[in-house]
């Protein structure tokens, strides 16, 4: 077993399977995906850690994979059929989309920065996950031209109600992500139901706020 395959068994089994995990397709997928594929090779070392991992690189913006942990029990929570039609927001490298599409039907993902999509798109190319398709887009703005979707997945924090995504979930679905309007910051799935948008805390998890989903500044008199 190579260094990184040996950091990939550690860290399914000492983070993700410890943390109520449960979901062997999950599991399966984050051994099967090499994480540090993802990151730049001068960060290669910290792939594995238990931390959102700054993957932006000299001129690009900041931009992070989240924590192992929070991203598998966000796709439980969001219960993924094989034959779901997948749309990830703010992907960054597509470390994300790239778990999620060893067993997903479709897997979209985009991403605001172009220098970035073109990487994800290379970087997931390379790793077999070709039939993701990365979009060049605003994270608040998702891909209503190709929705609407059954799974969301917010691939950090955000400060505002994502309404515009919402809109793009078919009857039924699910958006998954770390809602952060208020601390502690949790991770919430929202379901779409006729019109009508539950949302459900799922337990409290920190992440970066993506870029687009902040909260606007209030003023002070």
């Amino acid at each position: 077993m190579s260094g990184f395959s040996t950091l990939r068994q550690k860290m399914v089994d000492g983070q993700v399977r410890p943390s109520d995990v449960t979901d062997v397709r999950i599991i399966d997928a984050m051994l099967a995906v090499p994480r540090e594929a993802f990151v730049p090779e001068n960060k290669r070392a910290l792939a594995y850690l238990d931390l959102d991992l700054d993957v932006s690189e000299s001129g690009s913006a900041t931009r992070f994979l989240i924590k192992p942990v929070v991203l598998a029990k966000m796709l439980q929570a969001a219960e993924i059929k094989q034959t779901d039609r997948v749309l990830v927001v703010g992907c960054a490298t597509g470390y994300a989309a790239a778990v999620i599409a060893q067993f997903a039907g479709q897997v979209t993902a985009t991403e605001s920065d172009a220098g970035l999509a073109t990487k994800a798109g290379a970087v997931l190319a390379q790793n077999g996950c070709g039939k993701v398709a990365i979009r060049t887009a605003e994270v608040a703005d998702g891909d209503p031209a190709n929705g609407p979707y059954d799974v969301i997945v917010l691939n950090g924090a955000t400060e505002i109600v994502p309404e515009r995504l919402y809109g793009q979930l078919k009857n039924g679905g699910r958006l998954v992500g770390v809602f952060a309007m208020s601390q502690p910051q949790r991770v919430t799935l929202v379901t779409s139901s006729h019109g009508d948008f539950g949302n459900r805390a799922l337990f409290d998890a920190a992440a970066p706020v993506l870029p687009g989903m902040e909260r606007l500044p209030a003023f002070i008199f």
